[in-house]
This record gives C-alpha cells, sequence and structure tokens, in this order.
C-alpha cells in the first residue's frame, strides 16, 4: 500500500483528497492528517482513514483532539511543530494543501521525504519558489501541481519541449464581481464576495478569485514553478471554468486543457500520476454547452494581475511581501476594517514600502529570512489597513 498523508486535510482540497482515498479502499495508507479548527472533521476522517496521526495547528484545542480520537488509537498532537513533525513522517505521497503562507514550512518538510509531493498550497511557491525547487531537487523529490490552472499547464507539456513554448494563458472565471460596475465594487459585501458562481471552495479563496488576488498568485506560481518569464503569461477571464490553462508553442499552436470546475481532477492526477484512473466527475457535453467566452480582463477592476507584474519584476523576496499583504489585506476585509477594492490598496502600498527598505528583498533566500519578511509585510500591511479604518 502507498503511505499518504494530507497537511490541510479538513479544507476544500483536503476533502476532495479524502473522497478519492476513501474510494480505493485497501491502496493507501494514512499516515498523518493535520488540520486546524474543525476538530470534529479532523477526528472524523483520521478514524475512517485509519491514520497514525491527526494534528491540529491550534495548541488549545489538543486536548479537544484526544477527546474525539479517543478510544482509536489514532495519536494526537497540536501547534506548528507537530505540523511539521507529522509532515516529515515517512510517507510516498503527500499532500500540501495548508491554506496560506502556514504551509510553507511544512511543505518544506515533506520536500525532505523525497518521494511525491503534491502541492496545493500556492503560496510556497510565490513566497519561496527558487527555495522550494532547490530543496526538491537535493531530495529527488517530485513535485506535482494541483491547482486546476497548473495542473493543466503540467499536462499540456508532457512529452514537449519547454524551449518551445511561447506563452501560458491560465484562465479566471472573474469570480462574483466580473459583471459589476467597477464604480460599485467599494459597496461589496462580504457574503457576496463569498459566493463563487462556479467553483466550491473556502471563503479565503473564494474572495481571493472575486478580486484576482488568487490569480495574480497563480501567475508568480507559474513564473516560478515553469521557468517562464513574466511576459509570456497571459490571464484571460473564461466565465465557464472549463478551459483551465493553454499552452501556445513556437508553431503557433495552442494546447488547451478542457475539464469541469471539479478539484478531483488536479487532485487525481497528481493523486494517481503517472497513471490515469477514472474519477468521479462530471464528462462534458460540448454541444450541450455550446459557446465558451474568453474576456481580457480589465486591470481597473483586478489591480491585482498589474501588481503581481510589479513583484514579478521587482524579484528577490517580494512574492513573500506580496503574499503576507494579500492575506493581511484579506483579514482586514473579512473584519469588516476596509471595503472591497481597498485590499489591492493596500497592497500596493506594503510593495511600495518594502521597496525602498534596503537589503531586503534581496537577502538570501532561506526559510528564516523569508518568514522575516513575511512578519514586516504583515506589520506593514497593517499600519495601511489602520490609515484606512480611521
Amino acid at each position: 500500500m502507498r503511505r499518504v498523508s494530507i497537511l490541510g486535510a479538513t479544507g476544500s482540497i483536503g476533502q476532495n483528497t479524502i473522497d478519492l482515498i476513501a474510494r480505493a479502499a485497501g491502496e493507501y495508507d494514512v499516515v498523518a492528517l493535520t488540520g486546524a479548527g474543525n476538530i470534529a472533521q479532523l477526528a472524523q476522517d483520521a478514524i475512517a482513514l485509519r491514520a497514525d496521526i491527526a494534528v491540529t495547528a491550534h495548541d488549545h484545542l489538543l486536548d479537544d483532539l484526544r477527546d474525539a480520537l479517543q478510544g482509536s488509537g489514532i495519536d494526537a498532537g497540536a501547534g506548528k511543530a507537530a505540523i511539521i513533525e507529522a509532515a516529515s513522517r515517512p510517507a510516498d505521497w503527500i499532500m500540501s494543501a495548508i491554506v496560506g503562507a502556514a504551509g510553507l514550512a511544512p511543505g518544506l518538510a515533506a520536500l525532505e521525504q523525497g518521494t511525491t509531493l503534491a502541492l496545493a498550497n500556492k503560496e510556497s511557491l510565490v513566497c519561496a519558489g527558487r527555495l522550494v525547487l532547490e530543496t526538491a531537487g537535493r531530495h529527488g523529490t517530485k513535485i506535482l501541481p494541483v491547482d486546476s490552472e497548473h495542473s493543466a499547464i503540467y499536462q499540456a507539456l508532457i512529452g514537449e519541449d519547454l524551449k518551445a513554448v511561447e506563452r501560458i494563458i491560465i484562465t479566471a472565471s472573474g469570480g462574483a464581481f466580473r459583471d459589476w460596475p467597477v464604480d460599485k465594487l467599494c459597496e461589496a459585501t462580504l457574503d457576496q464576495a463569498s459566493n463563487h458562481p462556479n467553483w466550491d471552495m473556502g471563503q479565503r479563496i473564494t474572495i481571493d478569485s472575486a478580486s484576482m488576488f488568487n490569480k495574480a498568485m497563480e501567475v508568480i506560481e507559474t513564473h516560478e514553478f515553469f521557468d517562464v518569464s513574466p511576459e509570456q503569461i497571459e490571464v484571460l477571464v473564461h466565465p465557464q471554468s472549463m478551459i483551465h490553462a493553454l499552452v501556445g508553442f513556437n508553431d503557433g499552436a495552442l494546447m488547451a486543457h478542457v475539464g469541469p470546475p471539479d478539484m478531483r481532477h488536479a487532485i487525481g492526477f497528481a493523486l494517481h500520476h503517472p497513471e490515469r484512473r477514472q474519477l468521479p466527475v462530471e464528462r462534458l457535453d460540448l454541444a450541450a454547452i455550446g459557446s465558451l467566452e474568453f474576456r481580457a480582463p480589465n486591470e481597473g477592476r483586478w489591480p491585482a494581475l498589474r501588481l503581481a507584474r510589479e513583484t514579478m519584476q521587482a524579484g528577490g523576496m517580494m512574492g513573500a511581501v506580496f503574499n503576507a499583504a494579500k492575506e493581511t489585506a484579506l483579514d482586514g476585509f473579512i473584519a469588516g476594517r476596509i471595503n472591497f477594492p481597498q485590499m489591492a490598496e493596500v497592497v500596493e502600498d506594503v510593495l511600495a514600502r518594502i521597496a525602498a527598505s534596503d537589503g531586503h528583498i534581496a537577502a538570501t533566500m532561506t526559510l528564516d529570512n523569508v518568514l522575516q519578511i513575511d512578519h514586516l509585510a504583515r506589520q506593514a500591511a497593517q499600519d495601511a489597513i489602520h490609515k484606512r479604518a480611521g
């Protein structure tokens, strides 16, 4: 049996991964599951999958987790160190699906296993792409992208020469506000921003989709993972979310990946790689669909895309600044301290402030240095939010 671990088991990616593993009874030996505050779900899944250990990110919830696991024989842990220890346990395949910069350290620990890392934590590559890829290379670990767009790019490039690639196009649904008047975005509510028209995702990524910060992160991720220049990466708004990415070659051909908006496809591809296996996803009826739409993104509506380009041009550790500012601005919107468009304003302020400080973004990319600049950027973002909140 293949030994597998799921970091971020209680989130949407983790739950879809568990769904696929549960459908293949007897094929997988689950080593570790980690989660955050949803103790009931974490314990239920750990018991159902007979995991060796379950870990919550929150120290104060350890007793709750132990109570929920009582009599199961499953070990319980809590806190950052326990999650890193769980990620370090030998496994053949590890899903890295912890949301945000919090997934970087466990992901690096998992890379040291020298097996396969299914990477759904885009923040790892945005914050520390070079460090992640160098760690994988040093330990002989294979990274398989799990974002639907990057899985699509990966699949389109199988058997191809990267030197023949002219451009990579990633698509965006446009999120909840793609057809709103731009001057009305300041009136957008949290509930409205949390309602995605196509995908069933967690609240934070759904809001990031509406602001296009999720796509901006994916542009940086594409640049880092596939080693293509920022100028080669394009974004198209595609409301149906059926074409996930296209790769354009030097002979003018475009290779597109088409599939339903269901994360189990990208997860299943990574789980079964290099095989393809039957997956419980919708089979598209293209005749019934009839037509697909595409439009260029309006950067007046979505300034996050411009900010991503500026981040890539700055280089160094500016990706960690971008992500930290984005996460903090999102917290500010969720808490009602800033309005929807002000999230981009906060990120822009922080990028300018950190860029003006000597030495930070050019420092050697180590985990400690990434975490330090992450801390500085979050402080700067809090200042920018406070200024707007009055």
